[in-house]
């Protein structure tokens, strides 16, 4: 089923806990990441373990650990861990799910479909590199 693309709070703390980690010099744990964006350490750490299972940043476990970049920010887009987070964007298609249109034509595909691709080529030029 086609759906409006939404910013998921997951997706959202990705972004976020993303930019903390390439702002620092240091490798930062769940639970400082969470009190920083103000998010819930479980699901937060949901959320790290996969962009560590994606490749985006390395986790070590430990009192001193935490996780640091594993990837240069000019390396990672927007989109990248969008997609980590929530998977690959669909670009059109009936958001009802439906084959054949009682209208005769999709009036919300066309919509849809130009909103999804405007956001998806702002996430695909938007590096983490330039929000830090």
């Amino acid at each position: 089923m086609s759906r409006i693309v939404t910013i998921s709070e997951a997706a959202s703390l990705a972004i976020h806990a993303m930019v903390l980690i390439a702002r620092s010099e240091q490798s930062l744990n769940v639970t400082h990441i969470a009190q920083q964006i103000g998010a819930s350490r479980n699901h937060l750490a949901k959320v790290m373990q996969r962009l560590v299972k994606d490749g985006f940043v390395k986790s070590t476990r430990g009192p001193a650990g935490g996780f640091v970049l594993n990837k240069k920010p000019e390396e990672i887009t927007l989109l990248s861990i969008y997609e980590s987070i929530e998977g690959t964007i669909e670009l059109s298609g009936c958001p009802l799910d439906h084959k054949i249109c009682a209208i005769g034509q999709c009036l919300m595909d066309g919509v849809i479909g130009e909103a999804t691709a405007l956001l998806i080529n702002h996430f695909a030029r938007k590096k983490l590199s330039d929000l830090l």
